[in-house]
C-alpha cells in the first residue's frame, strides 16, 4: 500500500493595530465592541487553533497578534471577514501578515534533537511558553544553488547551536509562493534573554552570511484576547 501524504497546516500570523479612536469611546461601549470582537474571532477555533499575543508596548505600530493554524487556507480570509465585520472593525487595521505552511525538513532527519530546533513538524503544537519572537526569513539565491552536502554542513552547525538553548523552541514554517519571504519563523521562550544568546551565536555561523533578510522582529506576549484588548483601553 502506498504511503499516505502527510497532512500539512496552513499558518497564519496576523497583526491588528487598534486606532486611538476605540480608547475615546465610553467604557461601556469599549466593552461592548470588544465583546462583538472577540465573539468573531472566536468562530475561528471551528476552524483550527487561536492563540492572541499581545504586542503592545514592545513593538510600535502594532497592539496585538492572532496566531492562526488550521487546514482550510480559506478560513484566515473568513476569519478576516468576520473581525471587520464586528463592532472594532471601523477601529482596526492590519500592519503586518505572514502566511505559511508546515513541511518537513530535509535538514534535520539525522539529529536527534530537544525542544530547542524543531524544525520539521509538520503539526504545529503552540503556547506552551510565554513569549513568542516572529520574523520572515529570506535567503540567498546562492544557498539554493549549493550542493545538498555543503547545505547539509551548513545546517548542521545551525543545529548544533540552536540545541544549546534548549528553553528556545523553534516552529518554521514555509512560504515559498506563498508570501514574499521563504520561510517564517517564530520562536517560544519563557526566557527572553536565552533567545537573544541563541540569536547572537547564530550570527556567528556559516549560515549567517546566507541570510538577505530576517527583520522585522515582532517581540509577543501570549494572553487571553480579553486580556489583551483590556490592555488597549
Amino acid at each position: 500500500m502506498a504511503e499516505q501524504p502527510i497532512k500539512r497546516q496552513f499558518v497564519s500570523f496576523a497583526f491588528y493595530k487598534i486606532s486611538e479612536e476605540f480608547r475615546k469611546l465610553a467604557k461601556g461601549e469599549r466593552q461592548k465592541v470588544k465583546e462583538s470582537f472577540i465573539k468573531a474571532a472566536e468562530e475561528f477555533r471551528k476552524d483550527g487553533i487561536l492563540l492572541a499575543y499581545s504586542t503592545l508596548g514592545f513593538k510600535a505600530g502594532v497592539d496585538l497578534m492572532l496566531w492562526r493554524i488550521s487546514y482550510d487556507l480559506d478560513s484566515f480570509q473568513r476569519m478576516d471577514s468576520r473581525l471587520y465585520q464586528s463592532a472594532l472593525g471601523p477601529y482596526l487595521t492590519q500592519p503586518a501578515s505572514y502566511l505559511a505552511m508546515t513541511k518537513r525538513s530535509t535538514y534535520i532527519d539525522k539529529h536527534s534533537h530537544g525542544e530547542g530546533m524543531e524544525e520539521s513538524r509538520t503539526n504545529i503544537l503552540p503556547g506552551k511558553f510565554k513569549y513568542i519572537f516572529i520574523y520572515p526569513f529570506v535567503k540567498t539565491r546562492e544557498w539554493y544553488l549549493l550542493s545538498k552536502e555543503d547545505r547539509q554542513k551548513v545546517m548542521d552547525e545551525h543545529i548544533r547551536v540552536g540545541n544549546m538553548y534548549p528553553s528556545v523552541k523553534l516552529n518554521t514554517t514555509y512560504s515559498f509562493g506563498l508570501d514574499d519571504q521563504d520561510f517564517v519563523v517564530a520562536f517560544e521562550t519563557d526566557i527572553p534573554g536565552d533567545f537573544l544568546d541563541l540569536v547572537m551565536a547564530l550570527r556567528e555561523t556559516v549560515g549567517s552570511k546566507y541570510t538577505v533578510r530576517d527583520t522585522p522582529i515582532y517581540t509577543c506576549k501570549l494572553v487571553e484576547l480579553a486580556e489583551a484588548l483590556d490592555l488597549l483601553g
